[in-house]
């Protein structure tokens, strides 16, 4: 501290006895001497002396030395010690991190690097000016010049990115500095990196296409793999950025070869005597994230399929497995481990074969599937792994009619040995077992066993199981159907609808054994009519709803008591057309719903979360609007004079609720107009604003530091006086722009108003018209489509 203090008299002079110049008047002649001076030594000293003041005084030598410290990256770019002194300073000023400095200072926003970002980053030249520095080989500048991008990446990612973008070799000029034999540039280079290629395509694909992945794997091999330390980590993020959603950058890494390149990193032998460091966890866990992202269900069917086949051919596949038997891999790995596997064999028939030909190391072997399952149906086991094994599981089922006929098969009665436990017989004691989750995992496992495969519907129905001693067997689905009436929770009723809505689609014959079991229609008709108000309610009645409607449009009438035409007519007189369709509709309104039909992987946080499968979504979706159809189709023997006169009514109804959606739609048009215009009016007021206010900022600093200053020669009460009246005069203009800006911000949130009463209304009319289309189809009449249609088209 004595050296500094030292230093700065060196710079500035003594203070004249009994004067202590304050923090702002010292910056202010450092600023001074910076750009008065004429020996570039002079400049240097004052520059350090800036630097070391910038941590503590940021906001003074933010808004006094920033303009002066940019002409001094330009015009002293000799000069290797002042450049650096420049990128430390303006890093300090906008460190996105607040100095132990300055915790004691109230006065300084917890933003105020953001700021000053912001205000640097108006002058994109000043951005090529930092970019042309890291062609300087110099330590200390290079690696300065790196730092403060990274610190004005953090600060306004979307902002740096596009203008690095447009800047002609700004992208290259970084990509080189990992070739720099200096591992602390080449290292801080590889964060830079890291946050300029988040979230941006075109950036991505620069990166990769400089050699990125080149580049990343040779640092990876010499770091030593997935013993490497946090070196290694990086470079794997840096790689997911690339990868994820970048389906142009996948085809690159693909037909690069790159696939193969990440063998070495899942070579882990004997893992019980070396053991496994956070710092490998991590390692592989980023590794395994690039392998799923390469085969992830979002990529298009033909990358994903070629992914897969080369991670399966070149023993990525067999890596994964190997992981995945392995003793003492810590859980976190484990269960991604499972998941990339199963998204390596998703879909793929090879693949698949080889998963289920794994055999685990017990005595006796026993096949990977298996032990997987034993795992799911253990509610001991961690809930994110049980999850795990069932997507994996799922996948392992996925489009292979071969898997799902194993798998029905371990569950018929069989000639073989019946001493090993089988995928089935495990998937029968999780569906009956008092633990939900296992309910809930076997009931969605076994459905997806049934997927598009009719003939593995039928198989399933001679399943028989064991109830009592001494009584009758009883089938599967009827089993299912018992169960489904005695439960009392949530998540079971949940899963045995959806098996049974999958089981029994496309499949008359398990709509028949379905309706012969004892109280099966009747507790499906009482749970759709039921009043419960509660969200998970309306999911129960809603799925009842649907089974019972998948009961009536499949039916072949081999029931006697419960043929299409009297289902048809208990749900019209127990339940109601109007009512049946609410119900329906409350299931894809479900928030559980809208989460499960994102991605096939279930994506929860608790086990309580649990409801819905990706695959019901896709059923659902695919039959409702069938359903619905069949069954507003009403027979009728004519209309009555009562019904003729009402029809009329209705058409003249929907002929005036016509005209006036016209109306509205007129007026919603005149009014969005308006809204653009007042938008188009707020936004020029906002930018000028804002303009406005970094004027005011750096001249209220500037007078701030002024008023700091012991009466002097130096001050001239003149400049002073100048001083105020220009913040006087912006504040002025400042106040008026906010009124505006409120003035203009009322109007458009009137105009907002009236457009959302507009679109009520429409919503409103849009109604009454479908009401009234119900209402004649109800009656059997044709409805004349293009009264609707010209509405619909216009507010399209």
């Amino acid at each position: 501290m004595d050296f500094l203090k030292s230093g700065l008299k060196t710079v500035l002079g003594a203070p004249e006895p009994g004067q202590q110049p304050s923090g702002a008047d010292t910056v202010e002649r450092l600023v001074e001497r910076v750009n008065n001076s004429t020996l570039l030594e002079d400049r240097r000293d004052a520059c350090r002396a800036l630097k070391a003041m910038s941590r503590k005084y940021r906001v003074e030598v933010g808004a006094q030395g920033m303009h002066t410290l940019q002409q001094c990256l330009e015009l002293d770019r000799a000069d290797n010690e002042t450049i650096n002194y420049c990128l430390d300073t303006l890093n300090n000023i906008m460190s996105p991190t607040q100095f132990e400095e300055e915790e004691e200072n109230p006065n300084v926003p917890m933003n105020i690097g953001e700021q000053f970002t912001e205000m640097f980053i108006k002058n994109h030249q000043n951005i090529q000016l930092v970019l042309d520095l890291l062609d300087e080989y110099d330590f200390r500048v290079r690696f300065s010049a790196v730092q403060l991008l990274t610190s004005l990446l953090t600060n306004r990612t979307k902002d740096i990115q596009e203008i690095i973008l447009v800047k002609p070799m700004g992208v290259s000029k970084m990509m080189d500095l990992l070739a720099d034999t200096r591992e602390v540039i080449r290292n801080e280079t590889l964060l830079l990196l890291i946050k300029l290629t988040k979230g941006n395509a075109n950036i991505q694909k620069i990166v990769a296409f400089e050699n990125a992945f080149d580049r990343l794997f040779e640092i990876v091999s010499s770091e030593g793999y997935s013993d490497g330390g946090i070196i290694v980590e990086d470079c794997l993020l840096l790689m997911l950025n690339l990868l994820k959603n970048n389906s142009s950058n996948i085809n690159f890494f693909k037909e690069g070869s790159f696939i193969q390149k990440m063998l070495p990193m899942f070579n882990t032998p004997d893992e019980e005597e070396v053991g496994w460091s956070p710092q490998k966890v991590s390692n592989v866990h980023c590794m395994l994230q690039i392998v799923r992202t390469l085969v992830s269900p979002s990529n298009s069917a033909q990358i994903i399929s070629s992914c897969q086949k080369i991670m399966k051919n070149c023993g990525l596949l067999d890596s994964l497995c190997n992981i995945l038997m392995a003793s003492g891999v810590p859980a976190d790995i484990l269960t991604e481990t499972i998941n990339a596997v199963g998204e390596g064999v998703r879909g793929e028939a090879a693949a698949q074969r080889a998963l289920g030909a794994v055999l685990a190391p017990s005595n006796p072997p026993r096949p990977a599937i298996v032990v997987l399952l034993m795992s799911m149906v253990n509610e001991k086991q961690p809930f994110s792994l049980r999850c795990a094994v069932l997507y994996c599981f799922q996948c392992y089922l996925y489009h292979n009619e071969t898997s799902q006929a194993s798998l029905v098969q371990t569950l018929l009665p069989s000639s073989t040995d019946v001493s090993s436990l089988t995928s089935g017989q495990l998937l029968c004691g999780g569906l009956f077992s008092s633990d939900v989750l296992s309910n809930w995992f076997s009931s969605v496992a076994l459905m997806h066993a049934l997927i598009d495969n009719n003939a593995q519907k039928e198989q399933l129905l001679r399943v028989l199981l064991a109830t009592n001693i001494g009584s009758s067997p009883v089938s599967l689905l009827h089993q299912c159907t018992v169960l489904l009436q005695q439960s009392t929770k949530l998540q079971s009723k949940v899963a045995l609808l959806m098996l049974l809505s999958q089981w029994m689609s496309n499949c008359p014959p398990a709509v028949s054994a379905f309706l012969r079991a004892p109280g099966a229609v009747g507790y499906l008709v009482t749970q759709t009519c039921s009043n419960e108000h509660d969200e998970n309610e309306y999911l129960l009645q809603g799925m009842s709803a649907f089974l019972l409607a998948i009961c009536i449009h499949f039916n072949d009438d081999s029931v006697d008591n419960y043929s299409k035409d009297s289902l048809k007519q208990l749900l019209v007189k127990r339940i109601g057309m109007e009512t049946f369709s609410a119900k329906l509709s409350e299931v894809s309104r479900h928030e559980a719903y809208s989460r499960a039909a994102k991605h096939p992987q279930l994506k929860v946080k608790a086990a309580s979360d649990i409801l819905i499968d990706y695959e019901f979504c896709k059923l659902f979706k695919g039959l409702e609007s069938v359903l619905i159809q069949s069954l507003t189709v009403v027979q009728t023997n004519g209309d009555t004079e009562e019904d003729t006169e009402s029809l009329a009514q209705y058409k003249s109804l929907i002929r005036q609720q016509d005209a006036r959606l016209h109306e509205l739609l007129q007026q919603l048009a005149a009014e969005t107009q308006r809204g653009h215009k007042l938008q188009a009016a707020l936004t020029d007021a906002t930018s000028e604003n804002s303009r406005l206010k970094d004027e005011n900022t750096l001249l209220k600093a500037q007078l701030s530091t002024a008023a700091s200053i012991q009466p002097a020669p130096s001050v001239d009460a003149n400049i002073q006086l100048e001083y105020q009246q220009k913040v006087s005069a912006l504040t002025d203009e400042v106040n008026r722009l906010s009124a505006v800006n409120h003035a203009a911000n009322e109007e458009l949130a009137r105009t907002k108003k009236d457009q959302d009463d507009l679109l009520e209304l429409l919503a409103d009319q849009d109604s009454k018209l479908n009401e009234y289309k119900m209402r004649l189809l109800s009656l059997g009449q044709p409805v004349e489509e293009d009264l609707p249609t010209e509405a619909e088209q216009s507010l399209a």
